[in-house]
């Protein structure tokens, strides 16, 4: 059956396991690749211009990848034989950087409002040494053994303090992975295009149009974006900003051209 998918659809598929396996295989020798291409809040020290695009490339665990697959197997492969694989890529990419956009624009003002309220207590000095430190160490044993024991070496920080620099700390190496926001861009292009067309849920096993299934994962991605429980790590606005993307592509294309696909 895989042999049949499309080939852009394919070979995303492909290179997404390649590197899932290469995250572990390199984990074991000191070498994190989350840390590394997974997107970084743009006013951190952890960010690089290529996590743009290889935040898309990795994935948190096991089931992360493999819903994000299941979905871009189902969905993809329909849609590239529909559009040919020049389209396909563009609504693909293009709805990843959406995700990471709106992701990074939400994230900027909570991390620049740390900032300022760490400079405000006059810790510009300390922020500036764990800029410096995450750079060097990035997230690992190192970093936390050296910034504790600047920390320490440095009191007078109050126990509020040492909060927002705490925070600021978790934000910054805290990367956001998955191909979820491409995903949700091709979800959302569906979805306009065959708005009728049913989908079989698997719990309970009945049918939903494609409107209102995809349409409601949407609105409770919105809804959660705002409402995030504690122990809840999913970028629902990632998801969000992929499905803005994606369908804002397809209404100008049903626009220009009737007969686009």
């Amino acid at each position: 059956m895989f042999r049949n998918t499309p080939t852009v659809t394919q070979n995303l598929i492909i290179v997404n396991i390649f590197f899932f396996v290469a995250t572990f295989i390199l984990e074991k020798q000191g070498v994190d690749l989350g840390t590394i291409l997974g997107a970084h809040y743009f006013n951190t020290p952890l960010f690089k211009p290529w996590q743009l695009i290889t935040h898309a490339f990795m994935h948190a665990d096991i089931f992360h990848i493999f819903m994000n697959m299941y979905v871009l197997f189902m969905f993809g492969s329909f849609l590239e034989r529909l559009w040919g694989a020049q389209r396909f890529l563009k609504v693909y990419f293009l709805s990843a950087f959406g995700a990471i956009l709106l992701y990074n624009i939400a994230g900027y003002f909570q991390v620049d409002a740390l900032i300022n309220l760490i400079k405000s207590n006059g810790n510009g000095e300390q922020l500036t040494m764990i800029n410096n430190l995450l750079r060097e160490f990035g997230k690992s044993e190192l970093f936390v053994q050296e910034a504790n024991r600047y920390l320490n070496e440095n009191g007078g920080i109050s126990s509020y303090e040492f909060s927002a620099i705490n925070d600021y700390i978790g934000m910054s190496m805290t990367p956001m992975v998955g191909a979820s926001g491409a995903v949700f861009g091709l979800l959302a292009a569906f979805a306009l295009l065959f708005p009728n067309t049913e989908l079989q849920l698997l719990f309970p096993p009945i049918p939903v149009k494609a409107k209102y299934l995809i349409g409601g994962y949407f609105v409770l991605e919105i809804y959660s974006s705002f409402h995030q429980t504690a122990g809840d790590h999913v970028a629902h606005l990632a998801h969000v900003g992929g499905a803005i993307v994606g369908g804002i592509i397809v209404l100008i294309w049903k626009r220009n051209s009737s007969n686009f696909y």
